[in-house]
This record gives structure tokens, C-alpha cells and sequence, in this order.
């Protein structure tokens, strides 16, 4: 599941005209750099949930094997966009991955399905470490135990990719609710768990993010 709905707003004038996914780094539009990750894993199925501006990112996928969730009226948020994909995605475990991010290391998605355990996991999160989150300007969202387990915390940066269970979403009475909701369920189960990822990755949420980003890919040492 691609998150592409958002409107970008961080982004200022930048997304006035432009859906943020398909805003360029390093020659690519942000969302290129997602798929090309995505790609390299070969999913079952992709899906890219669509809001804000649909018909660019539709025109620029359209050669993709891609389906989309359309959410309208209204924007649903992480957890009801997901929630709202789920006829495409099916209701086994599955990525989810935010569009407004770069990365330098090892593929994340494969990362992700070599930790993976079901009989303890209801959703793996992939975090980054303060010293690398470039473009961050928060103190981290989780704390990293020895076993894998998460607490909340000042401690390392949730980079946008986790494997989840969709289980729990149905369990939800709103339309549109973040994916926080879950995640504090599964913490007070002891059923979330995170990964360190051993890279680099550029938050390209805000314009000043799209020059870290440049920088980080063109020079590791960033």
C-alpha cells in the first residue's frame, strides 16, 4: 500500500499545482524513488490510495501495475485509507509505505519480510536512528528494545514502512482515523515490534528536505 493522498500542504507552493508524490529528487519524482524499491521487492499486488490532484498521479502510473483506492468525498487518513483499500489489498498481512521519503541502504521492504513473525507480530515497523533520519526535526517516535518490542518514546523515527496486520481496523468506528489507533492497541498487547534500518533515509516532507535528500544520495557520508 502507497500512501499518496495527502495534500502536501508542508510543502507550500510547491503542491499548489502538484500532488507531493510526484514532486522531483535527484531527477525522479518522490514517488519514483518508492516504487523503485517496491519493484525491486515484486509484491503480489501494489495499491496507491488517491486524493489530492488524482488524475496526475493516475496519468503517471497508468503504465504501472498499479490499482487505486480512490477516497472521496473525503480524505480518510492512514488508517481509514487503509481500511478503505482492503477489497484491493486483500485482509492478509501486508507494507504499508509513505511516498515522502528517500533512502540510501539496503532495501527496507526486504528488511522487513526477513523479521518478520506472525505468531508475535501484528505489525513490524521500520524505525531509523536520530543520527540518521535527515530532514527530522521531531526526537523520534519509539523506543527499540533488546527483543524488538516498541515503547513510545524519544528514541528512533518511524520511516513510513511497517508490515501490519489489517485485523484491527476493522474494529474502528470512524472513516477516517490514523494509524496511531492501531499501533496503541498492539502496545498494549506487547504486539508491535520495530527494526532498526542499518542506512540512511531523507524526510522530504517540508521543500528543505529535497536538497538533504539530493545530498544524501550523491554523497554517503551525509
Amino acid at each position: 500500500m502507497l500512501f499518496a493522498a495527502g495534500f502536501g500542504t508542508r510543502m507550500g507552493d510547491l503542491t499548489a499545482d502538484l500532488p507531493k508524490p510526484l514532486i522531483e529528487v535527484a531527477g525522479q519524482p518522490l514517488i519514483e524513488h518508492a516504487l523503485s524499491l517496491v519493484e525491486a521487492y515484486k509484491p503480489e499486488r501494489v495499491v496507491a490510495n488517491l486524493h489530492y490532484k488524482p488524475e496526475m498521479l493516475e496519468q503517471y502510473l497508468s503504465d504501472r501495475n498499479i490499482a487505486f483506492s480512490h477516497e472521496l468525498p473525503d480524505i480518510l487518513e492512514t488508517g481509514g485509507g487503509l481500511r478503505a483499500a482492503l477489497p484491493l489489498l486483500g485482509e492478509s498481512p501486508h507494507f504499508t509505505m509513505n511516498t515522502d521519503a528517500v533512502w540510501n541502504g539496503p532495501n527496507p521492504l526486504s528488511l522487513l519480510a526477513e523479521t518478520w513473525d506472525s505468531a508475535k507480530m501484528d505489525a513490524l515497523l521500520l524505525c531509523i536512528p536520530l543520527d540518521s533520519a535527515l530532514g527530522h526535526t521531531g526526537q523520534g517516535d519509539f523506543i527499540l528494545s533488546e527483543t524488538g518490542l516498541l515503547s513510545r518514546g524519544r528514541g528512533q523515527v518511524y520511516s513510513g514502512v511497517q508490515i501490519i496486520k489489517p485485523d484491527l481496523l476493522h474494529e474502528i468506528a470512524e472513516a477516517s482515523f490514523s494509524l496511531n489507533i492501531l499501533w496503541d492497541k498492539m502496545l498494549s498487547e506487547d504486539r508491535l515490534y520495530g527494526l532498526s534500518y542499518p542506512g540512511k533515509w531523507c524526510d522530504v516532507g517540508r521543500p528543505e528536505g529535497i536538497s538533504l535528500a539530493e545530498n544524501m544520495l550523491a554523497n554517503d557520508d551525509v
